[in-house]
C-alpha cells in the first residue's frame, strides 16, 4: 500500500457517512465524445446532485465529525465549489457556515452559497487572500477552519469516486482528473493506485494555473505570483507541500493545456453529451485535445467535476 496520507479502510468507511445523493454516480459511455476524440470516452459525472460538485462528499465527512464533536461552527476559503457543499453539508446538521470567498469568484457560485444558508464574506485579491481571512476568523472565533485538500476529509471524500470507478476497472485504462489543490487527484489516484494499479492516472491544469503541476514535475513546491484562467476552481497558487507529496505517490503524469482547449472542451460536452460545465470539468477533454496520439485507441474516463458557472460567461466562452 502506497505510504500517503490517505488510508483506504477509512476512505471505504467514509461511504456510510456520505449522504448517499452524492455517491454512486453515473459513469458512462459517450460515443458521439469518443467519436470526435478518437478514444473511448466513458464520463464519471459528479454533477447531478444539490451542489453540482464533487466537493461535498468532503464536506459531508467533515460536518458529520463536526456534529458528533458537539461542534457549532465551521469556517472556510473557497472559489466557489467547497464553499456551497460546506455550506449544504452544514445546514443539515446544524451547523453555523461561513465562507470566505474572493469578489472575483463566479456570482452563480457566490449565489448557491448564500442560498444555502451559510455567512458569506468577500475579500479582495484572489483565493490566497480569502484562505488567510478564513485563518483569522478561525483564530478569532476557536472554530474549525476547513482547509481543502491539507484536511484529510476533503481527499478521502473525494477518494470514494476511486472506489466507483475502481469497479469498473477493467473497461478502461487511464484516467483525466482536474488538478487544483490536489484533494480529488490524491484521493482518486491513491485508491486507483491500490485497486487498480493498471490504470493510469493523469493530472490536468491550466497552462494560467500551473503551479502543482510545475511542482510536481520539479519534486518539490513552486509557487506563482498570479494565476490567469477561466478554470476558477483549480486556480491556486501554493501547493501544499503534503498533498504534493500524496501526490507524486500516486500520479502518473501532470500535464498543462490551453485556454482555447478548455472552451473547446466545454463546447463538446455541451454538443456531444448536453452537459453544461464549468471550465474545470472540461480540463480532462482539453487534455485529450492537445494530444491525441497519445490516447488514440485508448479507454479514457473523465471526471466532470462541477457545473456552478455564470450562464453570461458560459454563453460569451462557448457560444449562444
Amino acid at each position: 500500500m502506497l505510504k500517503t496520507r490517505l488510508d483506504l479502510d477509512r476512505i471505504r468507511t467514509a461511504r456510510g457517512v456520505i449522504d448517499p445523493v452524492f455517491l454512486n454516480t453515473p459513469l458512462f459511455r459517450c460515443e458521439a465524445l469518443g467519436r470526435a476524440l478518437g478514444c473511448a470516452v466513458d464520463i464519471k459525472l459528479e454533477t447531478a446532485n444539490p451542489v453540482r460538485s464533487f466537493k461535498a462528499r468532503g464536506t459531508e465527512l467533515v460536518a458529520s465529525r463536526l456534529a458528533d464533536q458537539g461542534r457549532a461552527a465551521v469556517v472556510c476559503a473557497s472559489a466557489g465549489n467547497l464553499g456551497s457543499a460546506l455550506a449544504w453539508s452544514g445546514r443539515r446538521r446544524g451547523l453555523d457556515v461561513t465562507v470566505v470567498a474572493s469578489r472575483r469568484a463566479p456570482a452563480a457560485k457566490l449565489d448557491r452559497i448564500r442560498a444555502l444558508g451559510a455567512t458569506l464574506e468577500l475579500v479582495d485579491g484572489d483565493f490566497e487572500a480569502a484562505r488567510k481571512r478564513a485563518a483569522g476568523i478561525a483564530q478569532q472565533r476557536g472554530i474549525r477552519l476547513v482547509e481543502d485538500s491539507l484536511d484529510i476529509e476533503t481527499c478521502e471524500g473525494a477518494a470514494t469516486i476511486g472506489v466507483e470507478l475502481a469497479r469498473r476497472a477493467s473497461s478502461f485504462d487511464v484516467v483525466l482528473i482536474a488538478l487544483g489543490g490536489g484533494a480529488m487527484a490524491t484521493g482518486v489516484g491513491h485508491v486507483l493506485k491500490a485497486l487498480a494499479p493498471g490504470v493510469e492516472v493523469i493530472c490536468v491544469q491550466p497552462q494560467g494555473a500551473p503551479a502543482m503541476t510545475r511542482s510536481w514535475h520539479q519534486r518539490r513546491v513552486v509557487t506563482t505570483d498570479s494565476t490567469d484562467t477561466i478554470a476558477d476552481g483549480v486556480a491556486g497558487r501554493f501547493p501544499i507541500p503534503a498533498v504534493l507529496d500524496d501526490l507524486l505517490l500516486v500520479a502518473d503524469d501532470a500535464v498543462l493545456v490551453q485556454e482555447a482547449s478548455i472552451v473547446a472542451g466545454m463546447r463538446m460536452l455541451l454538443e456531444h453529451a448536453g452537459l453544461v460545465v464549468e471550465p474545470s470539468a472540461a480540463l480532462g477533454v482539453a487534455a485529450v485535445l492537445e494530444d491525441p496520439a497519445r490516447f488514440a485507441g485508448r479507454r479514457v474516463v473523465t471526471i466532470v467535476c462541477g457545473s456552478n458557472v455564470n450562464l453570461d460567461d458560459y454563453h460569451r466562452w462557448v457560444g449562444p
